[in-house]
């Protein structure tokens, strides 16, 4: 593997994202619309929205990533770009890898402005570290996109890709606790949940924001999910769609 190799990839997916400002829009622009829309929802209720908004700075990153990503690698695929790269010395884990590398560094400029606006101008208050926030809005981020390179390799059109986001991603918002505490749940649904990265992704944010602290347990699983998945793509990764 080669560390090269890995910068190039990345620098790349970087330099076509300067140039694409629907998506720059989209990562930036859309956590902040989204999370003004709350404040106004739950104008008044200034518990409610420290509660949803709360769990919503583990969703946003983790949905925007997923659809970014799952496009972009389709187009890479359908267009043949792939398929040029991988003539080359350049392995499917380094592809993936320097994906994660790229999106690592747009998902913390992601963080750190929405979590800002959140905390400056919306008046969220949270009682933990502003910088263990913005470190697990990273990594739902870094989740999303690897289920985002996942899935992007059972698609065939981008329409497609953008399909999967309601079967992938739904039944993990029903399921997180976001909606219902998962305590009140069905006992089997209550056990769905435990295996769902995005009910960690949810309660660390919750525990960040409240003081309450043992969020190391869900970033070192939220991190474990992150690894097998960043493998899952590398080894379903398809060269051409026929």
């Amino acid at each position: 593997m080669s560390i090269r190799r890995i910068w190039a990839t990345a620098l790349r997916i970087l330099q076509q994202l300067r140039h694409d400002p629907r998506s720059i829009a989209l990562m930036i622009m859309a956590p902040i619309f989204l999370m003004t829309i709350l404040k106004y929802v739950y104008q008044g209720q200034p518990q409610s929205f420290q509660s949803i908004a709360g769990s919503a700075l583990g969703v946003f990153p983790l949905l925007i990533m997923f659809l970014i990503t799952s496009v972009a690698t389709l187009r890479e695929r359908t267009s043949g770009t792939l398929e040029r790269l991988l003539i080359l010395p350049l392995t499917k884990l380094e592809f993936i890898l320097g994906y994660a590398k790229a999106f690592g560094w747009a998902a913390l400029v992601q963080a750190v402005i929405v979590t800002s606006f959140a905390i400056g101008p919306l008046g969220l208050q949270i009682a933990g570290s502003q910088l263990s926030l913005i470190a697990i809005a990273v990594l739902d981020a870094l989740l999303g996109m690897a289920l985002g390179l996942f899935v992007s390799s059972f698609a065939k059109t981008e329409f497609q890709a953008v399909q999967f986001m309601p079967a992938i991603l739904l039944p993990q918002l029903l399921l997180s606790g976001l909606l219902a505490p998962r305590a009140s749940m069905p006992r089997l649904l209550e056990i769905i949940s435990n295996f769902l990265p995005l009910t960690y992704a949810i309660d660390a944010t919750r525990k960040i924001i409240s003081g309450t602290g043992g969020f190391a347990t869900d970033f070192a699983i939220i991190a474990i999910f992150l690894i097998a998945l960043l493998g899952a793509g590398a080894l379903s990764l398809k060269r051409r769609i026929k």
